[in-house]
């Protein structure tokens, strides 16, 4: 089903093929991210569509809830689909108040490697993001942490590797220890600062994993966008997620939802053709 599948498909390595209209798992848990779910059975609903729809690309973390999302997956799809791959991140613990805590330690991350493999149930993790300090210069050296990933890899626990909230020097200091894959950061049509990662990341055939494609914490709110969407008969979410998939062939998108039909606009937005003065205005919103 997932080559039928709206948007395509992108192989980044011999063993990982990914639906560029991918699903991110983080709002399956409570409010903020917090605890568990106020319907359990929903959020398994919402797993088995994605799947159903011909989705292969899962994106979650342990510290999702904590512990929940990844608990959901495994109860919703487990034994797993031969070509579903679940993209994992490390990097953070979640404190008893829902708070998020940096946890970059090289001990601490090959813990919470264990943990996904375990809640997951897997032997070997697709693919692993290092979550690096968001708000951070960009600067800092990820050596450690991402060495203390790449010995796992090395070891067989995980297969692939990527990063998440970095800038390009950090890509290109990973990319000294082991390849990368993926880079998870934020960008959406109205926060463009990754402009010239996302260039690279195309060049490079790495996926540019844009998370809140819709704005996040704080929806996309444009009266273009909005106009935009009213002359192509779509809602404003799905014209933003059709301009992220035209931007870069390697772009690949996980907007998440814990609704089914919601899920299901989300993935006809792949199929909205964008006329080019739809595209040039859209571009002007980020400018």
């Amino acid at each position: 089903m997932a080559g039928s599948l709206p948007g395509g498909t992108l192989t980044l390595a011999d063993d990982l093929t990914i639906t560029r209209m991918g699903y991110g798992a983080m709002q399956l848990a409570g409010p903020g991210v917090f605890g568990p779910p106020k319907d359990r059975d929903a959020a398994v609903a919402v797993l088995r569509e994605a799947v159903e729809q011909g989705i292969t690309h899962i994106d979650t973390s342990d510290f999702y809830g904590p512990f929940v999302v990844n608990e959901i997956i495994k109860e919703a799809l487990h034994p797993y689909p031969a070509d579903l791959r679940i993209v994992t991140k490390v990097g953070a613990r979640r404190g008893p108040d829902g708070s998020w805590n940096h946890a970059l330690e090289p001990e601490d991350l090959k813990a919470q490697v264990r943990e996904n493999l375990q809640r997951l149930a897997l032997d070997t993790l697709d693919v692993v993001n290092l979550r690096l300090a968001e708000g951070g210069a960009g600067e800092e050296s990820l050596a450690e942490p991402f060495g203390a990933l790449a010995e796992l890899q090395r070891e067989g626990l995980i297969r692939h590797l990527g990063l998440s909230a970095a800038s390009g020097a950090q890509l290109t200091e990973a990319q000294a220890i082991a390849p990368v894959v993926t880079v998870q950061n934020l960008y959406n049509l109205a926060n463009r600062q990754d402009d010239a990662l996302v260039d690279r990341c195309a060049a490079e055939n790495i996926a540019y994993a844009a998370f809140f494609p819709l704005g996040g914490f704080t929806p996309l709110q444009s009266e273009t966008l909005t106009n935009v969407a009213a002359r192509l008969d779509a809602s404003p979410q799905q014209v933003a997620l059709a301009w992220l998939l035209r931007r870069s062939p390697t772009m690949v998108l996980i907007p998440g939802t814990s609704s089914v039909a919601h899920l299901r606009e989300n993935i006809a937005a792949a199929s909205l053709v964008l006329p080019a003065d739809a595209i040039e205005e859209l571009d002007a919103i980020g400018a």
